[in-house]
């Protein structure tokens, strides 16, 4: 028996060698886009790659599974798990070699065109036939690093809804001055979405000052409201809201300006200032300023700096992975509309959804044996 997985990816990779796990004996064909396997892997937690989280859904089966093959993991104060070398190259590296391991055949440089409902996989090195055929393409996001949309092209075009799509996880650009005056500067505060004066979302966390507006996790995690707003034909007035010192109140902070002339001791010199040049010194302005600092939102930095895609393969038509409109069609992964906040969830995800595809293979290999 032959499976042929099209996207060699975190779940494209998981999947390959969980499949080799449980079926030793069979064919597993894993063919990628680029030259090498898992290059958005090197990308994903600055290099470290934070491959899952204590506080994601089926967590301990994705470091079951990375602890098989020999890679041991550790957890910071958050939840974020990362590999014990701190290395995203060493989790990538390791894929690959129990791959290699395993014998599964990868091949590189291969662009798929289209899969037909008999599963045979067409594309730019060759014909192949599947008895299982896994898409994990992936989204959109970072192209250059393996995804490409194209997952979606060929879901769609074997009847599959694919939901509105946008880049997710993605740094929020601003016409306002004073994020460019801020650049470098990091707070930690609360931080809403308000789109034509109504807040759709908000959260707590770190947020970072850039020449081109905002980043950070809250950042981060804010954007996906973002880009479907300015995904949209009529997209709403778009504004962020920041509390700069969501420890203290109104009065509390004039308090203080009273007794110590400035907010520096609370907000540092920059933005203390920043702040008293915008009120032009009236200190009920500064402090109402602080609580709520509102600056204006043009959107996002678009797919090429996203780290994840916003939208999917609907998967109300996958039953556990398995397409119910083609037999023997699964999916996994980002190319599934299943999103998530940073911190590992998103990677977690990709992983646990290749691993059960596997498993999904497998028991149903099963069932028919004894049938």
């Amino acid at each position: 028996m032959t499976e042929i997985i099209i996207g060699a990816g975190a779940s494209g990779l998981a999947c390959a060698i969980r499949l080799k796990q449980n079926m030793p004996s069979d064919e597993v064909i894993l063919l990628e886009r680029l030259d090498t396997v898992g290059k958005k892997i090197l990308a994903t937690g600055n290099g470290r790659c934070n491959l899952s989280n204590e506080h994601a859904e089926n967590y301990k089966e994705v470091i079951n599974f990375f602890n098989n093959i020999g890679l041991k993991t550790r957890s910071d104060s958050e939840g974020r798990i990362y590999p014990y070398s701190n290395q995203a190259t060493t989790v990538r590296d390791m894929l690959e070699k129990e791959c290699i391991r395993l014998g599964v055949k990868i091949i590189t440089d291969c662009t798929v065109k289209s899969v037909d409902k008999d599963l045979i996989v067409s594309s730019d090195c060759g014909m192949f036939y599947g008895d299982s055929v896994i898409i994990a393409a992936g989204g959109k996001a970072q192209s250059s690093l393996g995804s490409n949309g194209s997952g979606y092209e060929i879901l769609k075009n074997l009847g599959h809804k694919i939901t509105p799509l946008s880049p997710a996880l993605v740094q929020l650009t601003s016409s306002s001055k004073y994020p460019r005056q801020l650049k470098g500067q990091r707070v930690k505060g609360d931080m809403k979405i308000l789109l034509d004066g109504e807040c759709v979302k908000k959260e707590y966390g770190e947020i970072l000052f850039t020449d081109y507006g905002l980043s950070g996790i809250v950042s981060m995690n804010l954007s996906e409201v973002v880009s479907r707003n300015f995904e949209s034909e009529s997209h709403k007035k778009c504004h962020a809201v920041i509390d700069l010192a969501s420890d203290f109140s109104e009065d509390e902070l004039l308090e203080h300006i009273s007794k110590f002339g400035s907010l520096e001791g609370i907000v540092g010199e920059k933005i203390s200032s920043l702040l008293e040049k915008q009120a032009n010194g009236d200190r009920e302005k500064i402090c109402k300023y602080a609580k709520n600092w509102q600056l204006i939102i043009t959107g996002t930095k678009g797919y090429n700096f996203a780290q994840i895609t916003s939208g999917g393969a609907d998967l109300k038509q996958f039953n556990n992975f398995e397409s119910v409109i083609v037999k023997n069609l699964y999916a996994c992964g980002e190319v599934l509309d299943r999103q998530f906040e940073c911190g590992g969830y998103n990677l977690n995800f990709a992983f646990y959804s290749g691993i059960k595809v596997a498993d999904e293979i497998t028991k149903k290999r099963n069932r028919n044996d004894k049938n």
